[in-house]
């Protein structure tokens, strides 16, 4: 049997997890004195009302290798073989936590993906596995086949506010000042490096809007594989982008939240779209 990993970053939901025969390895989410497991005993909506209400900033830790060792551990007993489809090292140690695992499991057969990205940049590749495991492909086959499409699959975001890339350690106080004041709303992606990027900054947010359908207009995107768009809290910023989508011809496949794991550092209102182009 081959078994299809993803840790908590990817946004599904456990009964999805379940539905399509994958396992989840949960990130961890530290607010004041209390800890959450991403995606397990953390609502999304109640994560996003304590980030804006707390003065406690979010820690979010990665997954420590006995998390992972106990799935290759399972998995060696019983002859099967593990695909992990991880957050980016850019942005986390989760694939430094799985390959330490790995060398502890002492077992070949685990094959571990850096999908230099996040979100559901995850879900597209950890999808097309699916796909290919129900196709009877090999795994190293099939890990050669995300490999190759996982530099195609893009995320372009528009944020709402700078304060929690503030927050997070990711932009100067001063930077951020200057662009509240100025009401910037930047436009991000994740880059070649799997590290997050400005992408470009609107005023406004109706022209950050526009902003990000420009962009999207640009692309040539593969039509064999879904387009989704994504929000964090509070639907509004999305919905508005989704309707100019559909007046240019482009229909998302579905709409979907982004967890603490990213939620993090992007805060509330922040809208995007995930997308893969053409090879």
């Amino acid at each position: 049997m081959i078994r299809i990993i993803v840790d908590s970053s990817s946004d599904y939901q456990l009964e999805e997890i379940k539905q399509k025969n994958m396992e989840l390895v949960p990130l961890s989410i530290t607010i004041g004195d209390h800890s959450y497991l991403d995606g397990i005993n953390l609502d999304r909506d109640d994560f996003y009302k304590m980030l804006t209400e707390s003065t406690d900033f979010p820690k979010t830790s990665q997954p420590s290798p006995q998390a992972f060792l106990d799935i290759f551990e399972d998995a060696k007993e019983k002859g099967d073989d593990c695909i992990c489809i991880l957050l980016s090292s850019g942005l986390s140690g989760t694939c430094q936590s799985a390959y330490l695992a790995k060398d502890m499991s002492d077992y070949d057969n685990i094959y571990i993906i850096d999908s230099l990205a996040a979100v559901c940049i995850i879900r597209i590749l950890a999808e097309r596995a699916c796909q290919l495991r129900s196709e009877g492909f090999a795994a190293m086959d099939i890990v050669v086949a995300i490999e190759a499409l996982k530099s195609r699959v893009k995320v372009a975001a528009a944020l709402d506010t700078l304060e929690y890339l503030y927050r997070g350690g990711r932009l100067s106080k001063t930077a951020a000042t200057i662009g509240e004041l100025a009401n910037l709303k930047p436009m991000i992606t994740i880059n070649e490096e799997g590290k997050i990027s400005i992408l470009g900054k609107s005023l406004g947010k109706n022209k950050a809007i526009c902003s990000l359908l420009k962009h999207v207009q640009t692309l040539e995107l593969d039509p064999d594989y879904p387009i989704y768009t994504v929000y964090t809290y509070g639907t509004e910023n999305c919905t508005k982008f989704e309707g100019k989508l559909a007046d240019v011809g482009i229909q998302s496949t579905a709409r979907f939240q982004i967890g603490p794991t990213i939620g993090t550092h992007i805060g509330p209102e922040a809208f995007g779209i995930i997308y893969v182009t053409k090879a």
